[in-house]
């Protein structure tokens, strides 16, 4: 069993406070909260006592995309287990310090992508490893959805972290990573982004390359709702995930191969975010169990694309 503590009782945080009553390994021991929220009858402690309590193994980082580095500091000189809501940090360069402070310490550390590990992923790598549609051409990927502009709001705000890539652009990206079985060969082969009035990129899309091999068709958008799916096309047909990135318990995937279309149906026993409690619970139980999870070494790929994604 792991016992967790929450920094941070935003959306996120709740929600993941919710989904670990669904769970069998995992417990939730501690809140803290700046702004005051409460969950249930957990005292609302601060970050400090949270952090450094001897009964927590392991803290849910879901503050302020901003807050990230300096939490994960502090958390790793307790030798606490950690897993972090995306973005791990705001730069390359941050994260290439975090990965050394975690390596020094021996921190076992996740990144929150959450479907990384659902059934339905799983599902979807079986089906290109048993060669369903032979040899991938091409991928089209995005995740958009329309807000209205505010200066003051978190998605537009670039010291909070705001913008489309920033807060979008890791879905699509890792969805690349999974196909591929070399993610230091990833680059960025063309890419174009639009910036809202408070100089954040509101809607970008880019080409992603694996090593000459396949590419893929990215988009994020905070200016249109986008059709928020995933699609495989290779030499004998396509795949076609209409959920990617938040499945619900009963999911479908589309699979056309050479002459014949099936849909294979996916059911999972938790939601999204308590699956993804389960399973890295699981791998912070037993560290050398083969668990599809986010690791820093991944945050860094995703964060190198991510970084050249933003830049001109």
């Amino acid at each position: 069993m792991i016992n967790w503590g929450i920094l941070g009782l935003g959306r996120m945080g709740l929600t993941f406070a919710n989904s670990i009553e669904e769970t069998s390994n995992s417990k939730l021991i501690g809140i803290a909260s700046k702004s005051g929220k409460k969950f249930k009858n957990f005292e609302n402690q601060t970050y400090e006592n949270l952090i450094k309590d001897k009964n927590i193994d392991a803290i849910y980082i879901s503050t302020l995309n901003n807050t990230h580095t300096h939490l994960i500091k502090e958390i790793s000189k307790e030798g606490k287990k950690i897993l972090c809501e995306k973005p791990a940090s705001m730069s390359l360069n941050e994260l290439v310090e975090i990965e050394e402070i975690l390596s020094e310490k021996k921190i076992q550390f996740y990144e929150a992508i959450a479907y990384y590990s659902h059934p339905q992923t799983i599902e979807l790598l079986k089906l290109i490893e048993n060669d369903e549609i032979g040899e991938i051409k091409n991928i089209e990927s995005n995740f958009g959805f329309e807000t209205k502009f505010k200066p003051s709001s978190r998605l537009y705000d670039n010291f909070l972290g705001g913008g489309s890539i920033f807060d979008l652009g890791c879905y699509p990206i890792s969805f690349f990573m999974l196909l591929v079985k070399d993610n230091s060969k990833i680059s960025i082969q063309s890419k174009n982004l639009n910036y809202a009035p408070s100089g954040v990129d509101d809607d970008a899309t880019a080409i992603l390359e694996y090593s000459n091999k396949f590419t893929a068709n990215i988009h994020v958008s905070f200016k249109k709702h986008l059709d928020n799916s995933c699609t495989i096309h290779g030499t004998k047909g396509f795949i076609k995930i209409k959920e990617p990135w938040l499945p619900n318990l009963n999911t479908e995937i589309e699979v056309s191969s050479k002459n014949h279309f099936f849909l294979k149906t996916i059911n999972s026993k938790l939601s999204v975010y308590a699956n993804q409690i389960e399973k890295v619970s699981e791998s912070f139980i037993n560290p050398n169990s083969k668990i599809n999870l986010f690791n820093i070494e991944n945050s860094l790929i995703n964060m190198r694309l991510i970084s050249n994604w933003m830049n001109n």
